[in-house]
């Protein structure tokens, strides 16, 4: 039988981001200790920042009847003469039950002792209060707090508890609050408890009491909000939605109001301003064709009919952070950029000043404006040197100080202020791009080279000290910095030698195993190419490590690998591959030692496709497996391993150098499918 069962966790408002970064896995973790008890069943869960609620609409009233079977020693070892022996005495204390009451049954190829005794299922009233205990003790929300005199720690204080199966609450205390009937609603209008008798009836009261449980409901109430301003006011809401998530998880009846501040503040930056209002306020910005305006959006979590003093409030909260930040501003403009107090900023112990790392910079820079002056547009070196020693500037920065997100655009602005040239000033703001999954990469070559030698230096220096990421762990954001440079350098089109290039720079560091981070630059390939893995593999057998050139033959080979006829094609070059694995050295090829018409037709299509030039990788591959029906005829009509050596050399040699030209692109025979 199955009743409703309703849980609600009471708790002191929650903080949104770590409550956020756990709530994907609340659900699962919830469904596994169901899983656990036998109790496996619908449920949904919802959320405020004062309360967490599970509803299952059907949930058993008692875990099913199961059987258990034992099972003990052999027949033979169980019984001696008739009469048994220790082995089976033992084994019916085990079970509880007399030898008389034990059984026999097959085990493999043996006779052995057997007992199978049914075990009733408990009512789920008697385990919900250490199913509920468990959760609140595996949920990780990073740091966790104590209160009162207990002992208990979680993200915040849990302040009242419900769980009612069908119409009856389930006696429990779960961190030292019993459970009732008793919830609450919306602070700003009662903060009376409300008792309620069944789920139904708390799902109608907590709603009459200003509370919208649903989040999908708060979310949908604000945009619904968002939209009537602008229609209104003839404006655009910049919608964030990580903002947007954190804010339905703050409130429980959320109001969009639309505020203004001072015209006077929109002389700073408008990184700046987005910055106050979204990572210190929640503020959502607003702009008017395209153009950010001295207005902004606050979602407030009170229910009034005036929202003025709540407006004023906030109103005067950013005027406060924008003073701040046009005063910061004004003074950074007045100093300007200087990089010598960077020597006295620690890049990390052992590793110098953050003035020396961009001296390590600029000499990488230098090496990649050299390689690549030639073929792209990376302007002068003098130029390069000036902005990499620049780079990091900013950081000394009043504003930077404030609003570390804003690294790199502040010293894009000031600059840009100082008249600098405007290659500079850009390579300023796009020197930590990629910054994420979706970011924007350095729209030129110029800043590409200039964010490549930052991320380059943090790798070799960080490599050399030791500071290698292991498991889940990557305090310095090692592997995003490699999936950086191999995003850089396929946007720009840049010969990079994850082999040849590193090397030469790594010897400007203290000596590391090279083939470790080799190795760290090929695993990310893995993560960053969404193919077949083994076709990453492949290719990577075939000793290419330039990336540009990495990626050309998987996108290549994974189109051939792709196709249905694949398998069946690729058993050939297999075979091939199989055969020449020992041929070592210099291939010659004498076609006076040809005798059978299979191999003289084998080597004249392979001579048409050796002497062609193709344009792609792609157009050779087809070419070089058009010449399986060639080698399918050579195998069934010409015996390789005849008495005759130089022969049967030649025949190998034969499918050597054609496996070979294979070998150019990738090793065939790695890839599975």
């Amino acid at each position: 039988m199955k009743k409703p069962l309703l849980i609600e966790i009471g708790v002191e408002e929650l903080p949104a981001i770590p409550f956020l970064k756990e709530l994907p896995n609340i659900t699962t973790k919830w469904l596994s200790i169901l899983e656990k008890n036998g109790l496996k069943s619908d449920f949904d869960f919802f959320y405020t920042p004062r309360r967490l609620v599970f509803w299952h609409r059907e949930f058993p009233l008692k875990q099913e009847d199961s059987f258990v079977e034992f099972f003990g020693a052999p027949i033979d070892i169980a019984y001696k003469d008739s009469k048994p022996t220790p082995a089976a005495l033992g084994f019916a204390k085990k079970c509880g039950v007399t030898l008389e009451e034990l059984s026999s049954t097959k085990k493999g190829s043996k006779e052995v002792l057997y007992y199978k005794k049914e075990q009733k299922g408990l009512d789920s009233k008697s385990l919900l209060s250490n199913m509920i205990l468990e959760l609140l003790q595996t949920l990780n929300f990073g740091k966790s707090m104590r209160w009162g005199n207990y002992d208990y720690t979680f993200i915040r204080p849990i302040r009242w508890l419900g769980c009612m199966l069908d119409n009856q609450i389930v006696p429990m205390n779960v961190y030292g609050v019993d459970s009732s009937n008793i919830s609450y609603g919306h602070r700003t209008i009662s903060y009376e408890p409300f008792e309620y008798s069944s789920s139904g009836d708390y799902f109608c009261k907590l709603d009459k009491a200003g509370v919208i449980l649903y989040p999908h409901e708060r979310k949908s109430h604000i945009l619904k909000q968002f939209k009537e301003i602008e229609t209104i006011n003839f404006l655009t809401i910049d919608l964030d939605e990580e903002l947007l998530a954190e804010v339905v998880a703050i409130t429980e009846y959320p109001n969009a109001l639309l505020g203004s501040f001072d015209e006077k503040f929109l002389k700073l930056p408008q990184e700046v301003i987005i910055a106050s209002m979204k990572e210190h306020q929640r503020y959502f910005p607003v702009f008017k064709d395209g153009v950010l305006v001295n207005k902004f959006i606050v979602v407030s979590n009170a229910k009034s009919d005036n929202f003025e003093k709540i407006i004023a409030g906030n109103e005067k909260v950013l005027k406060a952070r924008l003073s701040d930040g046009l005063f910061f501003y004004e003074n950074d403009l007045k100093n300007g950029l200087n990089n010598e107090g960077l020597k006295n900023v620690t890049f990390i112990h052992d590793g110098g000043s953050i003035y020396d790392k961009v001296v390590r910079e600029a000499s990488i820079g230098e090496y990649l404006h050299q390689k690549y002056q030639a073929s792209h547009d990376v302007k002068d070196s003098s130029l390069l040197e000036k902005t990499i020693m620049m780079s990091k500037s900013d950081l000394l920065s009043d504003m930077v100080y404030e609003f570390t997100e804003l690294q790199g655009i502040m010293g894009y602005y000031y600059a840009t202020a100082a008249k600098e040239d405007e290659s500079l000033a850009l390579a300023l703001k796009e020197q930590y791009l990629p910054s994420g999954e979706d970011s924007e990469l350095p729209s030129n070559d110029f800043s590409a080279i200039v964010s490549m030698s930052s991320k380059i230096d943090s790798i070799l220096m960080l490599f050399s000290l030791g500071k290698i990421p292991t498991g889940t762990k990557d305090p310095f954001a090692l592997r995003r910095a490699v999936i950086s440079i191999i995003k850089i350098v396929l946007d720009r089109g840049f010969s990079f030698d994850i082999e040849r290039d590193l090397k030469k720079l790594s010897a400007s560091y203290k000596d590391f195993d090279f083939l470790i981070l080799e190795n760290f630059f090929i695993e990310r390939f893995v993560q960053y190419f969404n193919v077949n893995p083994s076709v990453i593999h492949s290719v990577l057998k075939s000793g290419e490590r330039d990336i540009v050139e990495i990626s050309k033959k998987i996108e290549a080979l994974n189109i051939i690998v792709s196709r249905k006829d694949f398998r069946e094609v690729s058993s050939t070059f297999k075979r091939v591959a199989n055969i020449v694995k020992d041929v070592k050295g210099k291939l010659t090829i004498d076609p006076t030692l040809f005798s059978e018409d299979a191999e003289k037709a084998l080597f004249e299509a392979f001579m048409e496709v050796d002497k062609k030039s193709f344009d792609s990788y792609l157009e050779k591959l087809e070419s070089l497996f058009a010449l399986k029906p060639s080698i399918d005829r050579f195998f069934d009509e010409v015996m390789v391993n005849v008495e005759d050596i130089s022969v049967k050399n030649n025949r190998k040699n034969l499918i050597a150098t054609i496996y070979n030209a294979f070998r150019e692109i990738a090793e065939i025979k790695e890839v599975t499918v």
